[in-house]
């Protein structure tokens, strides 16, 4: 078929990671505020989580050109 490519379905993996690594480094150090080493750790993974969805979202696309 000749419209197979154009008519898949984008992968927004790449997003998701992104807004839910922005949640937890936002949230999590407000969440546990009794625990602080969950706090940080919780703020460390928001960051790993980030980096990888703007890795998958932007950095991979741009090798592929």
């Amino acid at each position: 078929m000749a419209h197979n490519e154009h008519n898949r379905q984008k992968k927004g993996g790449g997003f998701f990671l992104i807004i839910f690594g922005a949640l937890l480094l936002f949230l999590a150090p407000n969440l546990h505020t009794d625990n602080p080493e969950l706090g940080i750790v919780c703020l460390i993974f928001g960051i790993i989580v980030g980096a990888g969805g703007f890795y998958v979202r932007f950095i991979k696309k741009a090798k592929r050109i």
